[in-house]
């Protein structure tokens, strides 16, 4: 089991399963959004249970995805694909440990200028 927050601690939520090894993602949406790049890792729909969800709130940022955030402290905490059975949940969202380690980069083609990725890890320029 793991739980995690937003930074205020308005939004609250557990996820039942291990998580998936995150990616982090340089899109333009992700990166406007977070402020830098964002890393999240994908959990299956069934095992999250959101806790504390008054202050949630949707931001509809194109037609396949939403984006889920706290309307208090403004943490940026899901990235929601429409109709999938996955959901994204920020890395920094979750209390530790989280017992993984980042696998890839993705969308870098998109990614910022005033940064490197220098690590040897996986780059794609889309998922």
């Amino acid at each position: 089991m793991h739980s995690g927050s937003c930074l205020c601690g308005a939004v609250r939520f557990r996820v039942a399963d291990e998580l998936h090894a995150p990616d982090a993602c340089h899109c333009t949406q992700c990166r406007k959004q977070s402020g830098h790049y964002w890393v999240s890792s994908n959990v299956k729909r069934t095992s999250l249970t959101l806790d504390d969800t008054e202050k949630l709130t949707w931001y509809r940022s194109s037609d396949a995805v939403r984006r889920g955030f706290c309307s208090v402290c403004g943490s940026f905490l899901f990235w929601d694909p429409v109709g999938m059975d996955i959901i994204a949940i920020g890395m920094g969202a979750f209390d530790r440990p989280t017992g993984t380690h980042l696998e890839k980069h993705i969308f870098v083609a998109e990614k910022g200028d005033y940064y490197g990725i220098t690590d040897d890890l996986p780059q794609k320029s889309g998922y």
